[in-house]
């Protein structure tokens, strides 16, 4: 049994490729398919993961994330989430699944206002989630960040909620943006939905010796397999 992963595509995005390589390297001989799915599609039927990558979709005009709302595949990619699909977003992903709604608060400038390029330690907080069911909680691991509108906010009660509820899912070792609480990625309330701003897929190739990021797309394999099977048992005889 084939398992399907989508890497949406808007006008604008930029780290597609690094996804599909990534998810390539982790997954192996393991029976993976990982296709471009382009923003003006109206649905991902068959698909069993979908990954929202970095870039700037639609030029960040406006603010990052809030044109491609609007995309016609958003729809689609909130019926799958509803429907417990697995849904990640990373670094401008992560900011299109604040603007549509799919996660609470909002990304801002960095602290300073300066552009971040570098590497950071972050700290895996929860294993509830689509992405870190395959690494331990308290596990600190090194990953490229690589955004200037990356300091995540959002108001007290909703912080509040995000901690009762566990759905942080990674903090700053050491925090580079500003971000309320040290936040780097946060879930849904059901976990199969995660935002993060650091890129895992840019640390999983033992050719720059950056491994890091593998444990977190084997957790988003684990659960495109397990909807794969879902979606095989669901089927018409």
């Amino acid at each position: 049994m084939s398992t399907r992963i989508g890497v949406v595509v808007f006008p604008g995005t930029n780290c597609e490729h690094d996804v599909v390589r990534g998810l390539g390297t982790v997954a192996g001989e393991s029976g993976v398919e990982v296709e471009l799915v382009w923003h003006g599609e109206t649905s991902v039927t068959g698909f069993d993961a979908l990954v929202l990558p970095g870039g700037f979709a639609h030029g960040d005009y406006l603010r990052p994330g809030a044109l491609a709302r609007f995309s016609p595949v958003m729809e689609a990619v909130t019926r799958f989430a509803s429907d417990g699909g697995p849904v990640i977003g990373i670094c401008n992903g992560f900011q299109v699944l604040t603007e549509a709604g799919l996660l609470p608060g909002a990304l801002q400038k960095n602290s300073g206002l300066r552009f971040l390029c570098t590497t950071v330690p972050v700290v895996v907080t929860t294993d509830r989630t689509a992405l870190t069911g395959a690494v331990d909680v308290g596990s600190v691991l090194r990953l490229p960040v690589n955004h200037f509108e990356g300091n995540y906010i959002c108001d007290a009660a909703t912080l509040e909620r995000l901690r009762d509820e566990d759905r942080i899912v990674l903090r700053y070792a050491e925090n580079p943006n500003g971000s309320i609480d040290d936040i780097a990625g946060i879930c849904n309330a059901e976990g199969n939905v995660v935002g993060l701003m650091p890129h895992p897929e840019r640390a999983c190739d033992a050719l720059t010796g950056a491994m890091d990021g593998a444990p977190l797309l084997q957790g988003l394999l684990a659960a495109s397999h397990a909807r794969a099977a879902l979606r095989s048992a669901l089927a018409p005889a």
